[in-house]
């Protein structure tokens, strides 16, 4: 059994309880959308954030398992495995 550890933005903490990481258990493997249901079980703003009503990413959050974004992978099907690292980006609009 091991976890992968999610890497939270600083923008996007205090949504999980103040906590820049989160270890999530995997077993032999999980999906990223899996995950991130986890997650926003957990913490449903945060889940709300992250993704549209239909359940995928919005368009100004980045996903990337250990350096590569999901969207260029299988999306949020992409399979984590134990000791891998995703990071959550979210992009800040202005004008």
């Amino acid at each position: 059994m091991g976890e992968v550890n999610v890497l939270v933005p600083r923008l996007l903490q205090s949504l999980v309880g103040g906590k820049a990481e989160l270890r999530l258990e995997v077993g032999e493997g999980a999906g990223v959308g899996e995950l991130l249901d986890v997650i926003g079980s957990q913490f449903p703003v945060f889940g709300r954030r992250l993704r549209e009503e239909t359940g995928e990413l919005r368009r100004y959050v980045n996903i990337y398992l250990d350096g590569e974004d999901v969207r260029r992978m299988s999306g949020l099907q992409t399979q984590a495995t134990a000791g891998q690292e995703l990071m959550v980006v979210q992009s800040i609009a202005g004008g």
